[in-house]
């Protein structure tokens, strides 16, 4: 781990401590010794005397004057050496004094020059500080922006391509709605077509039921006139039998009036057959007729169709002779005389939409 450098102020705290601690030492230490100093005797007044010899006087006052002036002058220089020593001493204290505040003054000095360039180091190092945070702000600052302008860029970038896979899948969905639209109509289409196509062939075969049931009916209508024709026939007969005095032409007229009954009954049955076969083209209108050329054996069976006279729809037409061919064969032909069978080898017919609609 990086040890963190101590600032100016840091570093110069403990010699600042010191220093205060020493100042309170030597102040303490002049106070005890003031305290402690011995009080001195006041001074005495120096006695100057001045002696004089006296020519009266004996030899012993002499002598007692001159040791009391010895005295006087001994005490007198030892008052003026304790005052120079007490002056000395003052002297020497004042000097001392001077001296300790001499010193502490340049120590204060010291102390200021020192603390002014701690603080002008101090102040260098915060500016020094002050620049290098700016600087790494500013770095900060720009290195912030180029990031911000990085995910601006990104996220506009970002945004293109979601809108970009969201306009994708729109025209996906809508292509799959349209694909799935489409079957459903195909689908729905197919179903409506289902059912007109078994509409159309249940009416189809509600027709041909129909036909048949006409046709049976027909049948039994024709079964019935057929009881009655040969009832008449027979009666007819036993006339002819019995008129056999009857001239040439009169039998003729009754034959030729048989004739055409008989191919009237034989034209309705193949209209009938056809009609019960036919598919109605979507072309077919009223008012249409077409002419139809028919090939017939003897046993009934139908051995040709073809178009005689057209009736300007090929669709009825083809209609038309697809629907005599299904009749296959008519049984109802075989009873047929020769004579009444021979119009049917190969004869004409006349066809409409009514015809075949029966």
């Amino acid at each position: 781990m990086q040890q963190r450098e101590p600032s100016a102020s840091e570093s110069y705290f403990w010699p600042s401590v010191w220093a205060i601690a020493l100042h309170v030492l030597v102040f303490g230490m002049l106070f005890v010794s003031f305290a402690m100093t011995p009080e001195l005797p006041p001074a005495k007044p120096i006695v100057q005397a001045t002696l004089y010899q006296l020519k009266s006087k004996s030899q012993a006052t002499t002598q007692t004057n001159q040791k009391i002036a010895g005295e006087a002058k001994k005490t007198a220089s030892r008052q003026t050496e304790e005052e120079q020593m007490e002056q000395k001493k003052v002297e020497q204290q004042a000097v001392k004094a001077a001296e300790q505040k001499k010193e502490e003054a340049a120590q204060k000095a010291e102390e200021a020059r020192a603390e002014a360039e701690a603080k002008k180091a101090e102040d260098a190092k915060k500016a020094d500080e002050a620049k290098k945070t700016a600087e790494a702000k500013k770095a900060e600052e720009a290195k912030k922006a180029a990031e911000k302008q990085q995910a601006d860029i990104a996220k506009k970038k970002a945004e293109e391509e979601a809108k970009k896979k969201a306009e994708e899948e729109a025209k996906k969905t809508a292509a799959e709605e349209a694909k799935k639209k489409a079957a459903e109509d195909a689908k729905k289409k197919a179903a409506e077509d289902a059912k007109k196509k078994a509409v159309a062939e249940e009416a189809k075969k509600k027709a041909a039921e129909d036909a048949k049931k006409k046709a049976a009916a027909d049948a039994a209508k024709k079964k019935a006139q057929d009881a009655a024709r040969k009832a008449a026939e027979d009666k007819k007969a036993q006339a002819l039998a019995e008129l056999l005095s009857d001239t040439t032409e009169r039998q003729q007229a009754l034959a030729d009036e048989q004739g055409d009954q008989v191919a009237g009954d034989f034209d309705d049955l193949i209209r009938a057959r056809a009609a019960e076969g036919w598919a109605r083209p979507p072309s077919a209108r009223k008012n249409m007729t077409v002419v139809l050329q028919i090939g017939m054996l003897p046993d009934g069976t139908i051995t040709s169709v073809s178009v005689a006279r057209s009736s300007g729809d090929g669709p009825f037409d083809s209609s038309a002779v697809a629907a005599v061919k299904n009749i296959g064969r008519l049984t109802e032909m075989q009873g047929l005389k020769p004579s009444e069978f021979n119009p049917y080898r190969s004869f004409k017919m006349t066809f409409t939409p009514e015809d075949l609609a029966l």
